[in-house]
């Protein structure tokens, strides 16, 4: 590619590359993402609830944490990845195993533990029962997420103290792991794409529905409803927003990439260091057998 001698005020990816500054601040804004979540246990407080379950809730890192029954989200993308939680012990602490996000998930997908797809097999497996049993295991802890990215108005916010509040507008990040979640929020994506409408040009409304299991315990799904009766208009203040997002999956991605070449580099030394050490073990053995 030839060296660029003018600015384009209209490609800042490229003159951003260009002037040194693509990177610049790029870790701030992958570390200070609100997460959102659906909480499936209330917040008791001495005498009384301070948050039921249900409730919607927003993570600020470095901040306070907020909750509301119901949030009118603004998606401005939405990508997928795999993620599997590995409980641990006395020696190793738990963790997660993600893969990087993608535009969907007919693809191998590189994950932080140097592997693929969290260890699932690449492919449609057309006979599960015919795998071995370690490997049916292994799947089953291995879930498909589609994260959705944009911003969040919370309903009736209160604070972890259960006391109402007033907030702005939030950019969120959302990783929907839950199955039934998984479809519910995936039709209104669907159904922008089959009409061609653009997802940030649209608010979808979230509620929960309680679901009981058969231990008598409770879990919430998110219960989403799409407004397409009006068309939001787009100024520089979305455009802004939409490029934090891209950076932001774009840092996201970059990390587990490295992750990944970190400790499939590593498996490979030890691969490596296996094959010299049986080489050393069938020399002495010849040695052996010569004398």
């Amino acid at each position: 590619m030839g060296q660029v001698t003018t600015i384009d005020t209209n490609n800042y990816e490229l003159m951003a590359k260009a002037m040194g500054i693509a990177n610049e601040g790029s870790s701030e804004k992958s570390s200070t993402l609100p997460r959102l979540r659906l909480i499936h246990s209330p917040i008791l407080g001495d005498d009384r609830i301070l948050v039921k379950g249900g409730s919607y809730k927003l993570d600020v890192p470095n901040g306070e944490t907020y909750y509301a029954p119901s949030i009118k989200i603004r998606p401005y993308m939405q990508r997928f990845m795999y993620k599997r939680f590995i409980k641990g012990n006395d020696k190793q602490p738990n963790r997660y195993v993600k893969t990087i996000m993608a535009d969907d998930l007919n693809m191998d997908l590189k994950d932080n533990d140097g592997g693929f797809n969290c260890g699932k097999p690449a492919g449609y497996i057309k006979d599960f029962q015919a795998l071995p049993a370690k490997m049916q295991d292994l799947i089953k802890q291995i879930k498909r997420v589609r994260v959705v990215l944009g911003t969040v108005e919370l309903q009736k916010p209160i604070d972890e103290r259960g006391e109402s509040i007033e907030l702005e507008e939030q950019p969120f990040i959302w990783e929907i792991d839950n199955r039934d979640a998984f479809k519910n929020v995936g039709a209104s994506f669907t159904q922008l794409a089959k009409m061609k409408r653009l997802p940030v040009q649209h608010i979808i409304t979230a509620n929960s529905e309680e679901r009981k299991l058969p231990n008598g315990n409770s879990f919430f799904l998110p219960v989403v409803s799409l407004d397409l009766s009006n068309t939001l208009a787009l100024s520089n203040i979305e455009q802004e927003k939409f490029g934090d997002f891209m950076a932001w999956i774009d840092n996201y991605n970059s990390y587990i990439s490295n992750a990944w070449s970190e400790k499939a580099n590593s498996k490979m030394e030890e691969d490596d260091m296996d094959v010299i050490d049986n080489l050393v073990d069938i020399e002495i053995d010849d040695d052996e057998d010569a004398a």
